[in-house]
């Protein structure tokens, strides 16, 4: 398990909105809580933990972008995300007080 972590630590990249909204048209992002750690939550979408992942889902701490929060990014091309790649997915979480 530690490689997977060391391998998300590596990849563990911080990009504007502008670098993220090219993924909404195939509709891969999921914004992960802040209250959750993302490489934590990266480790349990790629080792298919599906007890954790389905909690978060139901405590709406792993969602899709809405309308709303879309079109606020698109006004702010420069707004902060962490973000890491899970095929087929981008889990991104929004870098507070940015």
């Amino acid at each position: 398990m530690s490689e997977i972590v060391e391998s998300f630590q590596q990849a563990l990249a911080e990009v504007g909105w502008k670098d993220l909204r090219i993924h909404m048209q195939r509709d891969a992002i999921i914004l992960v809580d802040a209250a959750l750690d993302l490489i934590d939550t990266a480790v349990a979408v790629a080792t298919d933990d599906k007890g954790r992942v389905d909690g978060w889902i139901a405590a709406g701490q792993l969602v899709k972008p809405t309308a709303e929060q879309i079109a606020a990014w698109e006004t702010t091309l420069d707004k902060p995300f962490r973000m890491l790649i899970v095929q087929p997915f981008i889990l991104a979480q929004m870098v507070e007080n940015a």
